[in-house]
C-alpha cells in the first residue's frame, strides 16, 4: 500500500473526480482543497509529499500559494498547473523553484508520469546505477589484470573516480563497498606498476608521462604562447575527485578546454613535487643547481619559501619573457587581499596563485577533532572542499579573471589518501618524519607495505648522506614507531596524509578552461 500523500489544488476540483480516482486506484491518497487558503491550512495541518497546484484560481493566485507554501516548507515539491503558456508566469514559478508544471487540460497519465518522475526520481537513478556499476565492475575488475601503461591507469583512476562520484548519491552501501575494494586492488595493482616502471622514466629518450618537473613546460607553456593572460591556479594538495566535485562552480564562468591527467614525483609531498613544478628540475638537480635555495628533509628552515625564484629561473632557462607575478594564499586574509588588488593584473601575461588551502584542511584534519569528524570519509572531504570553494576568495578571484578575460589552469602538486594501517619503522633521529615516506640511514621497515630505493640518484632524489635510501608507503600504509605505537596509530588513523604511492596521491588533474 502506497503512503504518498498528495495535495491537490484546484477551483474546479469536482471536475477533476476522474483523475484524483484514478491516482487512489493506484493507491495514492489524495487530499483536496478548492483555494490557496485551504490548502496552506491542509499543509499546516499534515504533512503532504507533493502538491498540484492551479495557478489560476479566485483569492489567492496560485503563485501567491506557491510564495506563502514555500515560505513554509521550502522542501515541499510543487508541480503547478496552469491554462496559461504566459512566459512571466512560467519564470516566476520556475523561480519558486517549482518541481514541474502542466498545461491544462492534464489527462491522468501526465500526473501520474508527473509523481513518478518527482517522488521515484532518486530511487530510479539509484536503481540505474546500481545496475550499471554492476555491469561497468567486471569490466573493471578484468582490465585491473591488464592495465600496464601510465596511460591506462590514468584512464582506470578516472573511471574509479566517476563512479565514485556516480554511486554516492545512493543508498547501496554494498555497491560502495565493492567500489572500495576495487580502489584498493587498484592501488595495489599500481605500486607494483610503480616499483617496476617510475626509475625508467627518468632514462633518455623513455616514453615517460608528464611529471612535475616537466609539467609547466609541456603543459603550461604552449597555452602562454597563445596570446592573452593566464591565470596559473595551483591548489595545494588537491585529488582528482576534489576537482571534480568543485568543477560545476566554474560552468557560470567558465567552459572547459582541456583535462589531463599528470603524474606527481615521488615523494608525493610539497617541497619535492611543488618545487619541481616551479622550478622545471628533479630535486637532486635543483640541489646541483640552486644550492642557495634548495633544503634537505633534515635542513633547517621552510622547504617551500623559494618558488618565485625557482620559476624566474625557469622562465630565463626557457627564454621566455614575460610580464608575470606569483602569489602565495595561505590564509584568508592574503585571498581577501588578492581579491582586491586582482584587476592590478589585468595586462600580465601569466599570473600564478599557489592556494594552500587544501593542505592546511588536511594538515588541520590530523589536529583538528572537529575537521576529523567532518572530513571522516572521501565522500566527506569532498563536500567540505566542495564547501569552502564556493565561499573562498578563490572562487572570487576566478570569477575576476573570466571577466577580465583570463584563461584559465588548474592543477595541483599532489593528491592526498586516507591512511588506514600502520607499518613499523624503525630509524635514527636523522630520519624525516613524514607519515608517508622516510628518508634517512639503516632504516627497518616491513617489505611488504613499501616501495624502497635504495640509491636515491636513480629517481633524482638528493642523497642526505652516504648510506641513506628512500622508503614510499604504498596504498593505504602510514608509518608509525614503535615507541608509542598504540597512541600515535590511534592518532593519525583515518587522516589524510601524503608523500606515498597511490593513484590518489600520483595521478592528478590539469584542466585549461576559457572564459565564457
Amino acid at each position: 500500500m502506497s503512503d504518498i500523500k498528495v495535495l491537490w489544488v484546484d477551483d474546479e476540483i469536482d471536475l477533476l473526480k476522474p483523475h484524483i480516482l484514478f491516482l487512489e486506484k493506484r493507491n495514492y491518497n489524495v487530499t483536496t482543497a478548492q483555494s490557496g487558503t485551504e490548502a496552506l491550512e491542509e499543509i499546516r495541518k499534515q504533512n503532504f509529499d507533493i502538491v498540484f497546484l492551479d495557478e489560476n484560481m479566485p483569492g489567492l493566485t496560485g503563485l501567491e500559494t506557491l510564495s506563502e507554501l514555500k515560505e513554509y516548507e521550502a522542501s515541499l515539491p510543487v508541480v503547478m498547473i496552469t491554462k496559461s503558456e504566459e512566459e512571466y508566469i512560467m519564470e516566476e514559478a520556475i523561480g519558486s523553484k517549482i518541481a514541474d508544471y502542466l498545461i491544462k487540460p492534464v489527462n491522468p497519465n501526465q500526473i501520474l508520469l508527473s509523481l513518478k518522475k518527482n517522488l521515484d526520481h532518486s530511487r530510479l537513478i539509484s536503481e540505474k546505477t546500481t545496475s550499471n556499476y554492476q555491469q561497468e565492475f567486471r569490466k573493471i575488475a578484468m582490465d585491473l589484470s591488464m592495465v600496464n601503461s601510465y596511460e591506462e591507469w590514468a584512464d582506470m583512476y578516472q573511471k574509479l573516480v566517476y563512479w565514485e562520484l556516480e554511486l554516492e548519491g545512493i543508498e547501496d552501501s554494498g555497491m560502495f563497498e565493492i567500489l572500495e575494494s576495487q580502489k584498493t586492488e587498484a592501488n595495489l595493482q599500481f605500486c607494483k606498476f610503480i616499483d617496476k616502471n617510475y626509475p625508467k622514466w627518468f632514462e633518455n629518450g623513455a616514453d615517460s608521462p608528464t611529471m612535475s618537473h616537466t609539467l609547466f613546460k609541456e603543459k603550461v607553456v604552449p597555452q602562454l604562447k597563445e596570446n592573452g593572460s593566464t591565470l596559473l591556479v595551483v591548489v595545494d594538495n588537491l585529488r582528482y575527485d576534489q576537482w571534480k566535485a568543485f568543477e560545476p562552480f566554474l560552468s557560470n564562468f567558465y567552459k572547459k578546454s582541456s583535462e589531463e591527467m599528470y603524474y606527481g614525483i615521488l615523494p608525493t609531498a610539497t617541497q619535492y613535487a611543488r618545487n619541481a613544478i616551479f622550478s622545471g628540475l628533479m630535486p637532486s638537480d635543483m640541489e646541483k643547481v640552486h644550492p642557495d635555495l634548495w633544503l634537505n628533509d633534515t635542513d633547517e628552515g621552510g622547504k617551500n619559501m623559494h618558488e618565485e625564484a625557482f620559476l624566474k629561473a625557469q622562465l630565463k632557462r626557457l627564454g621566455m619573457q614575460l610580464n608575470w607575478s606569483y602569489h602565495k594564499i595561505s590564509s584568508l586574509k592574503q585571498g581577501k587581499r588578492l581579491v582586491e588588488s586582482f584587476k592590478s593584473h589585468k595586462d600580465e601575461d601569466l599570473t600564478v596563485v599557489v592556494y594552500n588551502f587544501v593542505d592546511i584542511l588536511s594538515h588541520s584534519k590530523t589536529e583538528m577533532e572537529v575537521i576529523k569528524e567532518l572530513a571522516s570519509t572521501d565522500k566527506a572531504y569532498r563536500s567540505l572542499t566542495q564547501s569552502w570553494f564556493k565561499n573562498s576568495p578563490l572562487m572570487e578571484i576566478i570569477q575576476q579573471a573570466a571577466q577580465m578575460g583570463f584563461k584559465l589552469i588548474i592543477t595541483t602538486d599532489h593528491g592526498t589518501i586516507n591512511v588506514k594501517n600502520p607499518s613499523k619503522v624503525i630509524g635514527d633521529k636523522q630520519t624525516s618524519l613524514n607519515l608517508r615516506y622516510k628518508t634517512g640511514r639503516s632504516l627497518t621497515y616491513e617489505d611488504r607495505d613499501v616501495l624502497v630505493v635504495k640509491e636515491p640518484k636513480s629517481i633524482h632524489l638528493p642523497t642526505i648522506n652516504m648510506s641513506s635510501s628512500f622508503i614510499f608507503a604504498k596504498g593505504e600504509m602510514f608509518f608509525a614507531y614503535p615507541n608509542n605505537y598504540n597512541h600515535y596509530v590511534g592518532y593519525f588513523r583515518n587522516t589524510y596524509q601524503h608523500g606515498g604511492v597511490s593513484l590518489e596521491e600520483m595521478v592528478i588533474p590539469f584542466a585549461v578552461l576559457d572564459p565564457k
